[in-house]
């Protein structure tokens, strides 16, 4: 699985996560950071609602009709001159990706932040063919200087390293020789990728926002690396997932101003970049050859379905950014290179529940995801609605929570049952019972009391303080 992390049980992942302070404290930090600024550029907006509802008709409407508007993407790349392909998987989309690489002769690749590159594990398939691949995003490239850490969030894939880690990270791979002050470690990267840029024989980008309407491939960044990828190799490949695509220009003014609010609390991000078809006769710079790789890789299964609406994702973190499981448990706990709730709900369809069965449940459906995503997606209901697959399709329910469910089912069922097991729990507690609370629970209360107090059963029910305040009123 092209898109897995890592091959630790989900439990495994998440111990490893919770025991990582310093992953949470600077996952924490972030987030409150992050949360913050969207808050502050969503009021400064003044009608933030009213954006989102435009961001969810406007998703909505193009995903309703995806089919019309990837034939229009395609037809309008055509006549700039650029090669479309429609991959339906992550093999196809490396085949064709890698065939172009070996027509041009290219040994060095230099790319820009792309998810679904990583998605498709685009980069091993490159290297297994004899290339070399460099990421020119900084954090993309810490990672992969540090023996390919995977990356933890969707917008800043370093946020679980600090600047000492970096400067390490440098010491030991690179010879670096300075401090840990941010300026002199952007300096040094700096210096490095400009040697890669120029020797780079062909430049890959993902895609934020295709333009229907004109073929027209958008992206938004802050470091400026995606149009160095773009204008200094001669030949470029664009990698998109289908659904990355709007109508118009109008559309996508509206989406962009959304996900750079929502996803780092500004107006604009320094560099909104649109790259139509290779090179014209009038052009100063540009690619000489341009092709779009259109990924499906399980989306298409997605259309008609109760989860579609996760295809509206403009993979702005937001929902990230406010959820208490991820600031506990951090990315690589999720096991997939998309992590989160947008992650919990979107790697089990493309992955399928065989691997990604616990993400559904690793949520406090607090719905803070939901109320911060720009284009209204209802994550938190997603979540609930793979739990009710899982366990009345998929049958992959754990067998405890099975036991459990028939158990409680058979005790509820008859008043007979229901009474006498109200009456023995208690007294079946009572041994891990202290001053009215379970701090040490034993089976499945255990996880749960590892971090917190359980409250024990009452010796007096319900029904018994009522029956006997019935019959004190009546005296």
């Amino acid at each position: 699985m092209a898109m897995k992390i890592g091959d630790k049980p989900f439990n495994d992942r998440v111990s490893s996560g919770i025991a990582d302070t310093f992953m949470r404290g600077a996952v924490s930090s972030a987030q409150a950071r992050l949360r913050s600024g969207r808050l502050n550029a969503a009021e400064e907006l003044g009608n933030w609602e009213e954006w989102r509802q435009l961001g969810e008709e406007i998703r909505s409407h193009t995903i309703e009709n995806l089919d019309y508007y990837l034939e229009l993407l395609s037809e309008n790349v055509a006549k700039r001159g650029g090669h479309v392909f429609f991959a339906e998987t992550a093999e196809e989309a490396n085949e064709y990706i890698t065939e172009v690489v070996k027509k041009k002769e290219g040994k060095k690749v230099v790319k820009s932040k792309s998810m679904v590159t990583e998605e498709i594990n685009m980069n091993g398939a490159l290297e297994k063919a004899g290339c070399e691949v460099i990421e020119s995003d900084l954090g993309e490239w810490i990672l992969q200087v540090d023996d390919h850490d995977p990356p933890s969030h969707i917008v800043a894939p370093a946020l679980h390293k600090n600047k000492e880690q970096i400067r390490d990270v440098f010491r030991n791979k690179l010879g670096y020789d300075k401090t840990e002050k941010p300026e002199e470690l952007a300096l040094f990267a700096r210096e490095k990728l400009r040697e890669e840029f120029l020797q780079a024989d062909i430049g890959i980008t993902g895609c934020n926002f295709a333009i229907a309407e004109s073929g027209t491939i958008s992206l938004v960044t802050n470091e400026g690396n995606a149009r160095m990828v773009t204008t200094v190799p001669k030949t470029q490949i664009t990698v998109m997932g289908m659904e990355r695509i709007v109508p118009t220009w109008e559309e996508m003014e509206v989406l962009v101003s959304l996900l750079t609010r929502a996803a780092v609390g500004q107006k604009l991000t320094s560099y909104i970049t649109a790259l139509t078809g290779p090179k014209q006769e009038d052009d100063v710079d540009g690619p000489e050859e341009f092709h779009l790789v259109i990924v499906d890789n399980g989306r298409s299964k997605i259309l008609g379905t109760a989860f579609q609406s996760i295809l509206h994702c403009i993979r702005c973190a937001a929902c990230i950014n406010v959820c208490p499981v991820y600031r506990h448990v951090g990315g690589h706990s999720y096991g997939s290179i998309y992590p989160g709730p947008v992650g919990a709900v979107l790697s089990p369809l493309l992955g399928g529940y065989e691997e990604y069965k616990e993400l559904p449940y690793a949520s406090t459906l607090c719905a803070a995801c939901t109320e911060a995503c720009p284009v209204k997606i209802p994550l938190h209901e997603h979540l609930l609605k793979h739990r009710q697959e899982i366990v009345e399709r998929e049958g992959k329910a754990p067998v405890f929570e099975n036991l459990s469910m028939k158990a409680f089912s058979m005790g509820t069922a008859s008043p007979a049952m229901y009474n006498i097991g109200s009456k023995l729990a208690p007294a079946s507690l009572a041994a891990f019972t202290k001053d009215g609370s379970i701090s040490k629970g034993p089976g499945p209360l255990k996880n749960w009391t590892d971090i917190r107090e359980f409250p024990a059963p009452k010796k007096e029910r319900f029904r018994d303080w009522y029956k006997k305040r019935s019959k004190e009123g009546d005296k």
